[in-house]
């Protein structure tokens, strides 16, 4: 009895461990056998956040919504549900590699280290990396750290930016670790620290939505330049063609144009602040010339 148990099972179970070991490698077949789609969300971030109650928004967020309308128009699906999955700095490459997460759309650097593990999208936007202060710190460049204490996000590249920057080699600071960017910010906010260094949509967004927005400015050298992309698991051609395509639709329609105006330049949920950060040039070069470089060759440029 116990043998033909086993014999009934084993069937299910090695279909079962066939089916996780090349999930993350056919994400379409699996969007298609499940009828979901799980995206990987921020609870704070510049590109993408929560509204609390189970609900998210952004520049990212909306971008990742017409991916995910246009992969249901490719697999001819009547319904396609989308399972959200919060993400931190810390979790999110890993949560995209083992297949938890199907597409990633928050505000990640796309960076040669992480394409080791995962895949990225073409370039949506383009970061430059400053700090941000109180508005009477009498902080305004990179000099003037000497001594003092610089937050930003554990799980981020913004420390690692700084450590390798020439400019910053002869001036001694302690870091601290906020466990998300609104942490990170409140560590600045409260007075625990005396610069947060990190993307500046991130800077401007925290800002913005600040008790008191004038108490703070964004000053600084750029310490790197960087593109953030969504992230997809690694080696799938097929569904990064289809989100490529996507975002390649989305630049030439003006849609990803005016999803940037409506999140950058004008009142956004919850308070209804403007960040008011104009579309860089870098940013509008990436869309014009549509690529999946790293931030590396960036860096060269």
């Amino acid at each position: 009895m116990k043998k033909r148990l086993m014999m009934a099972v084993m069937p299910v179970m090695l279909a079962s461990s066939v089916w996780a070991v090349h999930a993350g490698a056919d994400t379409l077949a699996k969007i298609k056998a499940t009828g979901t789609i799980t995206e990987g969300v921020r609870e704070s971030s510049g590109l993408a956040y929560t509204l609390g109650n189970g609900k998210y928004t952004g520049f990212h967020y909306d971008v990742c919504a017409n991916i995910i309308a246009d992969v249901k128009k490719h697999l001819g699906l009547a319904t396609l549900e989308t399972r959200y999955q919060p993400v931190t700095s810390q979790n999110r490459v890993a949560l995209v590699q083992n297949g938890t997460v199907d597409l990633e759309c928050g505000s990640t650097t796309n960076n040669r280290a992480r394409a080791r593990d995962v895949d990225f999208a073409i370039t949506t936007f383009v970061e430059e990396v400053r700090m941000a202060v109180k508005a009477n710190s009498g902080i305004r460049e990179l000099k003037d750290l000497n001594g003092k204490t610089v937050v930003t996000t554990t799980g981020s590249t913004s420390v690692q930016t700084l450590r390798r920057d020439q400019r910053a080699q002869s001036i001694s600071i302690k870091e601290v670790y906020g466990k998300d960017h609104a942490d990170s910010f409140l560590m600045v906010e409260s007075g625990r620290a005396d610069a947060f260094v990190m993307d500046g949509s991130i800077l401007a967004a925290s800002i913005a939505k600040s008790r008191s927005p004038k108490d703070f400015r964004i000053v600084g050298e750029v310490l790197s330049v960087e593109p953030i992309a969504i992230m997809l698991p690694k080696g799938d051609a097929a569904f990064k063609s289809v989100v490529d395509d996507s975002i390649r639709n989305q630049i030439k329609s003006g849609e990803l144009g005016r999803l940037y105006d409506k999140w950058f330049m004008h009142p956004i949920p919850p308070s209804g602040v403007t960040i008011g950060l104009p579309v860089s040039s870098a940013t509008k070069n990436a869309w014009d010339h549509p690529n999946d470089r790293p931030a590396e060759d960036y860096s060269r440029r």
